[in-house]
């Protein structure tokens, strides 16, 4: 494992993160395509062509706002049962989108990496995967993570078996598996916990997205569906979460005692 793919941020389950107005990390689930797609009388695929347009506005205005982390879940390991048909041309749309977005992403210092378990992508998209990553690499402006065939449940099992094969070794104990060890091992590893969860689309379900991650992150559920997902709806979600009172187990007493101490400390 790269030491470079190691995040240095504690678990929140260990310690409570710094608290802002705006999230350091935001994770969305893009729901509502095919139903825009329908309520406009065209071809489910046109939905998710035009949902592309809504990721590049939320990409430029997490960089406008100066929001180092976002997520989005392209293509979840569930959405295989979805018609063959369909998840052809959604495998074309990645591929496309991949050929004509990421020189634009590069040149505004993005860096692109994507989680998920890959080999059962196609070649071309798995070669189209790892040339963005190599170009955007050292960018630091927004570091934008997409999950493709990306399930929470895969993503906890996939790390089981990593510190599984290093107990067997004797590489390490069993008693040394604990959350950091899990974390560690998770796909996600390089990233801080999402503060802010976003789903478009009227749905209220997480859908098997970052299971362990989001143990403390805020929920945000809008009607909006994705397509028509625009700045003024995400600032409406900021706005939502920066109204929260987010505890980590603590009293609210206790959050704001915590909240004084630090307005007064700077």
């Amino acid at each position: 494992m790269n030491s470079e793919d190691i995040a240095q941020y504690p678990s929140t389950s260990l310690e409570i993160p710094p608290i802002d107005i705006l999230p350091r990390h935001v994770a969305v689930i893009m729901d509502g395509n095919g139903r825009w797609a329908h309520r406009h009388g065209l071809p489910r695929i046109a939905g998710h062509r035009r949902g592309v347009d809504s990721v590049r506005l939320l990409v430029r205005r997490c960089g406008e706002l100066g929001i180092p982390y976002l997520t989005l879940f392209a293509f979840s390991t569930e959405n295989w049962r979805r018609p063959a048909t369909e998840v052809r041309l959604l495998m074309e749309l990645l591929a496309a989108t991949l050929e004509n977005e990421v020189r634009k992403l590069h040149e505004s210092g993005v860096r692109l990496r994507v989680v998920g378990e890959r080999t059962q992508l196609n070649r071309r998209i798995q070669s189209l995967i790892a040339d963005a990553e190599d170009l955007t690499a050292a960018n630091t402006q927004l570091n934008l993570t997409i999950a493709v065939n990306y399930g929470g449940r895969w993503d906890i099992v996939e790390a089981c078996r990593q510190l599984a094969e290093r107990a067997k070794s004797g590489e390490i104990e069993p008693h040394e598996i604990d959350i950091e060890a899990i974390e560690r091992h998770l796909s996600t590893r390089f990233l801080p916990e999402p503060d802010l969860f976003i789903r478009t689309g009227g749905e209220q379900r997480i859908s098997n997205f970052l299971l362990w991650q989001l143990a403390y992150s805020e929920l945000y559920f809008t009607e909006v569906l994705w397509p028509e997902f625009g700045p003024d709806a995400f600032d409406e979600a900021l706005g939502s979460f920066a109204n929260r009172q987010r505890r980590f187990g603590q009293t609210g007493d206790q959050v704001a005692a915590r909240s004084r101490a630090h307005v007064q400390n700077g």
